[in-house]
């Protein structure tokens, strides 16, 4: 809804006069903004309000120094470096700061640079755009206006090759250099806050940036985003370097340069198995980065840190004791001494190298056959995959501050792969090894990234996943087998493998795709190859590191990590708070990756011959960070990233691989004490071989017991709370499960129960009606899971409910198999009528819940009738639907549930005639289309449009407008995953015999999801499905949220007293009043509606005189009338 009130400046004035919360609602904020500005949603605007401060902090008079300015006096704001890449990021993000600035002063104005092409004999350099936009504003008339410029300084045209890097940080310093001398010298009266932009858009790149740039084409997404993140870091600490030189050019008071203290990194996240990154800003990005560029152009407070999260609630406003935008002079002298302190934590010179103290170092008297005999001499091969841990990215950096370090990838001081110079001056496991055999290859050497020759058998990337290691593994595989110094059939080789901490540090971006169970299925993959394809080979598994303790390094600001950097990489580590329901799980999750690959190792599934086994290396299961003698993280055991490793700790490393490789298995050193001397073991004559589970006498615990096979597909019932309302409610928004009387469904033939419990082709035309998840009522919930036998337990008296098979006890299961998207709105007369008849429902009073769900036919039929099957006439048929409901039946809720993405039923196969004949006939336009094909690609679109369609309608306010009606999205099935089994493949005990209709086990989970959906309140509903089976999965209500939730009671501003309303007939409702319907206003029943009408008068009195004031407060200081008072616009924080 549009607010009516004459401006964001009244507003502010209601709410220092009532102190109240607003309405969620939108409006405008009329500035000079570009199309492609920002526009947000009514929901954003609560968040924003926020931020308007107690009082607006006014200078007494115009100031004179740029050092003493407020945001009040800002008057023109604009922009240089809007380059053709992201201009439309900047422009959106320009614009959403310009709103804020706009409520400190309503006659901002907002000048965007002119658009610059694309092309390369039109672009325009920094300093061109700083001479354009002086001539711009001295043509305008604002010579004497104070003026904040935002310069965007671009990383994205940069060169990330690391023979180029220091060239291209070079010149980019440059060009600022002479575009803040043209400002400085051209514009008066300016605050110029500088930011060092990031991004991974490849807009820009032309051919000449490809030819000069060739290292970038051969570079993975995930270790290009690393480099450009690392540059941005590098970039960030030169111009501070320039500007400190030139005394930020505040040699006159009305001119000054501050550099954000951070970059802007537009942090894509990468989810999903194709990894690709989302390319394009979300209104939520914008709402991130504008608030990072908000707080840092005003003066921090003491104890205030730079880091912070982009939680609008801590998002500060000026005080009075820091009232001013920030600048180099005007920050807290204690704050300008800590930001001016360079790496406080030493950095030692510590020997890398190792003495071995074995004396005896022979191999085998003959090359073994098994092993579980098998010693350090007989190793011929080490090879090793993971990612820039083992990489060894940063390892040998030298100093600190040298940022650029961690872009280079030393593989030949790599822990376990490395083979620089020899053990006396470098710690490595095949320095080690080289000890016993001198002869041993596949070491990594030198500075190289994975396709170097240099690298050989490392074959770990900066940035991989999990998902990454089958190819890494593969690749590998592939370089033993053809590279002529190695027997691959013979040598015996060493390969480890180390790898998840960066699907950790995604994990909180998609917990699905980096569940624990994922993780240790692609691992599980990876090893498989090995097994089934490599001779002769021990591999090391190493366990996940304890990764928590490391987040000690980032909450000391002493240490002056780069902390914004490692929020971009590792976010989901660094970024919870302590004591935060997100740290424990990320705890939880940590634990379980380690539990879960010990599991794959403890199943024996690798020890099924004796040349080759898996032997988990725990030394990382614990980890204890260094710490000097005051108590701080010592940094001297990082890289400058406080992030990667240094040599130091990839010397430990080695030295606890090692050992753990001569410990035998069950009885393994699990605690990584980093600041412990480890001494080394050696073989000794009782036990010269590596441990394995054989010759450790050590018994695999195997796998869990296979629990008993299941007799039925019914669940328990644990809520205790089981009474109805003690009146019955004439609110909707106050109905508890016992209230329900009545169950209705309408849809096709998933909900008339199509072969749910067929057992051959015969049995399939059957319709099981009694097991239809939203309509069956067979037996009771302990044999049959149904969304009407969970209502049964709170409410006995239960009505509507379909039983056994055909149509002969239907109830009000209106369903019909075929039916498509047309045929719902005759079902819903069909469902009316039958109410209406019906002696067992008081059609006026008794509360109903109604489920649809329906398009699935459309969707597999889509391809052969384009028009009629579009998403517009799927949506306007679930309108006409609707509206039948809304029209003419009284207390009814209904569950919209959305389409499943209907494309993962491709992976549903099984070597019989149903399956393989019947599954392309019933579904088409999904099955039949090749993979990757254009066809395909527009089902899917067209599928996804269903379910934005379905959104549109069901959000859209239509059906609001009655205090005893409501629809709500049930989206559990709007990422619909595929159930595995154990072997990984896709588990057909939830499919029917045709592959396509869900079995009596799958109408079970899709009972329980969307049960469990009703009870989630809106905007925090799980919007994927969990099928695995587990009979205590069915959720309650609880004592705070007795109700069903609705889009009215999922905010807690709700009264949690039923309203008193009055009834709406509902026949007498047209279809020109669902059209303009206004949602029904909930009052307390403490405060009579006199009451509330004179607090708004009040509230609306007192409002105009404070705008009055601050108006004429402007008017006398500006000594010019504002010719119109802008209009609120909902804005994004």
């Amino acid at each position: 809804m549009i607010m009516g009130i004459t401006g964001r400046v009244l507003l502010h004035g209601l709410l220092v006069a009532l102190s109240v919360s607003l309405p969620r609602s939108g409006g405008s904020l009329t500035n000079s903004l570009p199309n492609d500005a920002l526009t947000l949603g009514s929901e954003k605007t609560e968040s924003l309000l926020s931020l308007l401060c107690a009082q607006p902090s006014l200078s007494p008079s115009p100031p004179s120094s740029v050092h003493a300015l407020r945001p009040s006096d800002i008057a023109v704001v604009s922009a240089v470096g809007m380059l053709h890449s992201h201009r439309t990021e900047k422009s959106r993000v320009l614009g959403t700061l310009s709103e804020l600035l706009s409520m400190f002063n309503p006659a901002l104005t907002q000048i965007l640079p002119e658009q610059t092409s694309t092309s390369s004999s039109q672009y325009r350099s920094l300093s061109e755009q700083a001479e354009a936009l002086a001539h711009r504003l001295k043509a305008a008339g604002h010579d004497k206006d104070w003026k904040l410029l935002l310069l965007f300084i671009p990383v994205d045209e940069m060169c990330v090759c690391p023979e180029l890097v220091s060239t291209a940080i070079a010149d980019t310093v440059q060009q600022v250099k002479e575009t803040l001398q043209i400002l400085h010298r051209q514009i008066q009266h300016t605050l110029v806050s500088a930011v060092v932009w990031a991004g991974l858009s490849d807009e820009v790149r032309d051919s000449h940036h490809d030819s000069i740039c060739h290292c970038m084409r051969d570079y993975s997404t995930a270790k290009l985003r690393l480099m450009r993140t690392v540059l941005a870091q590098a970039l960030q600490e030169s111009l501070e370097h320039h500007l400190e030189e030139r005394q930020w050019y505040s040699d006159r008071e009305d001119f000054t340069v501050q550099l954000q203290p951070t970059p802007m990194i537009l942090d894509y996240t990468f989810k999903g198995e194709s990894s690709v990154p989302n390319t394009r800003m979300t209104a939520d990005d914008i709402d991130h980065v504008t608030i990072e560029l908000w707080r840092n152009l005003l003066q921090p407070m003491r104890g205030q840190s730079d880091m912070k999260g982009n939680d609008i609630i801590s998002t500060p406003c000026p005080s009075e004791d820091h009232p001013f935008l920030r600048t180099q002079r005007n920050v807290p002298s204690d704050l300008r001494t800590l930001w001016m302190q360079r790496a406080a934590s030493p950095r030692l010179d510590p020997v890398m190298g190792t003495e071995l103290p074995c004396e005896d170092r022979s191999p085998s008297n003959f090359p073994p056959t098994s092993v579980h005999a098998l010693r350090p001499g007989d190793i011929k091969v080490v090879a090793a995959v993971g990612d820039s841990l083992t990489a060894a990215n940063g390892v040998g950096a030298t100093n600190t501050n040298n940022i650029l370090d961690v872009i280079r990838e030393y593989r030949g001081l790599s822990w376990c792969i490395g083979g620089d110079h020899n053990l006396t001056g470098v710690t490595t496991l095949p320095n080690i090894l080289r000890e016993f055999n001198p002869f041993l290859t596949g070491f990594s050497e030198g500075i190289a990234d994975e396709n170097s020759p240099k690298a050989y058998l490392n074959q770990a990337v900066p940035g991989a996943n999990s998902d990454d290691m089958p190819a890494q593994v593969r690749r590998l595989v592939d370089k033993m087998k053809n590279d002529t110094r190695i027997d691959f059939q013979n040598d015996w080789k060493v390969i480890t493998m180390f790898i998840g901490g960066n699907d950790l540090c995604d994990y909180c971006t998609d917990t699905i795709y980096f569940s624990p169970e994922n993780i240790v299925s692609r691992i599980r993959e990876a090893l498989d190859i090995l097994h089934n394809e490599v001779p002769r080979a021990l591999v090391n598994l190493v366990e996940l590191m304890h990764i928590v303790p490391l987040r000690r390094l980032h909450q000391d600001s002493s240490l002056k990590c780069p902390t914004w950097l490692v929020n971009i990489m590792c976010r989901c580590v660094v970024s919870p708070k302590e004591g935060s329901a997100e740290l424990q799980s990320l705890t939880n999750l940590n634990r379980a990756y380690q539990r879960g690959v010990q599991d794959l190792v403890e199943s024996g599934r690798y020890d099924t011959h004796s040349n080759f086994t898996v032997v988990l290396q725990p030394f990382f299961r614990e980890v204890v960070l260094p710490l000097l003698d005051d108590g701080r993280p010592d940094r001297s055991y990082f890289a400058p990233d406080c992030f990667h490793l240094s040599q130091k700790s990839h010397t430990l490393m080695a030295r606890a691989l090692w050992n753990n490789m001569l410990e035998p298995v069950g009885n393994k050193t699990h605690t990584q004490d980093f600041t412990a001397g480890l001494s080394m073991k050696c073989p000794s004559k009782a036990m010269p071989f590596f441990r394995t589970y054989e010759n450790s006498n050590y018994t695999y615990q195997g796998p869990a017991p296979t629990p008993p096979p299941a007799t039925n597909w019914g669940s328990e019932f644990s809520c205790r709370d089981l009474a109805p309302s003690n009146s019955v409610p004439t609110s909707v928004h106050r109905l508890r499960p016992a209230d329900i009387k009545v169950v209705a469904a309408v849809g096709d033939s998933i909900s008339a129960g199509f072969g749910a419990k067929s057992k051959n082709l015969l049995q399939l035309k059957n319709e099981y009606r009694g097991v239809s998840w939203s309509i069956g009522g067979d037996k009771t919930l302990q044999e049959v899971t149904t969304l009407p036998n969970i209502l049964k337990n709170f409410n006995p008296s239960l009505r509507g409910f379909s039983l056994n098979v055909g149509t002969g006890q239907r109830g009000f299961n209106m369903a019909v198999s075929g039916a498509k998207a047309a045929a719902i709105p005759g079902q819903v007369k069909n469902l009316i009528q039958a109410m209406r008849d019906s002696k067992d429902v008081d059609f006026e009073n008794d509360w109903k819940l109604v489920t649809m769900f329906i398009g699935g036919n459309d969707l597999c039929q889509y391809c052969l009738n384009r028009a009629a099957l579009s998403p517009q006439n799927y949506s306007y048929h679930l309108r006409e639907s609707l509206d039948l409901l809304y029209q003419e039946v009284p207390r009814v809720m209904v569950n919209m549930v959305e389409i499943l993405q209907i494309a993962g039923l491709r992976r549903i196969k099984r070597d019989t005639l149903g399956c393989s004949l019947l599954q392309q006939n019933v579904c088409p336009c999904f099955l039949v289309p090749a993979e990757d094909s254009l066809e395909l690609s527009e089902i899917n679109r067209v599928n996804r449009l269903y379910q934005e369609e379905t959104e549109r309608l069901v959000n859209g306010g239509r059906y609001d407008g009655r205090e005893d009606f409501t629809v709500v999205i049930q989206p559990y099935f709007r990422n619909s995953i595929v159930p595995l089994s154990s072997d990984q493949k896709p588990d057909l005990s939830f499919f029917s015999v045709d592959c396509f209709h869900f079995s009596e086990r799958g109408h079970s989970e899709m009972a329980i999801a969307l049960w469990n959906n009703m009870l989630e309140p809106v905007g925090r509903k799980q919007v994927y499905n969990n099928f695995t089976h587990d009979r205590n999965k069915i959720q309650c209500p609880t004592q705070d949220q007795p109700y069903i939730f609705t889009r009215i009671n999922s905010y807690p501003s709700i009264p949690t007293q039923a309203p008193i309303t009055t009834q709406t007939t509902p026949r007498t409702i047209s279809a020109a009043t669902i059209t303009t319907a206004t949602p029904v206003t909930h009052n307390s029943d403490s405060v009579p509606i006199w009451g509330a009408a004179l607090l708004g008068v009040t509230g609306l009195l007192i409002g105009w005189g404070v705008t009055w004031l601050l108006l004429s407060c402007r008017e006398r200081r500006q000594k010019k009338k504002l010719e119109n008072v802008v209009e609120m616009k909902g804005t994004g924080f």
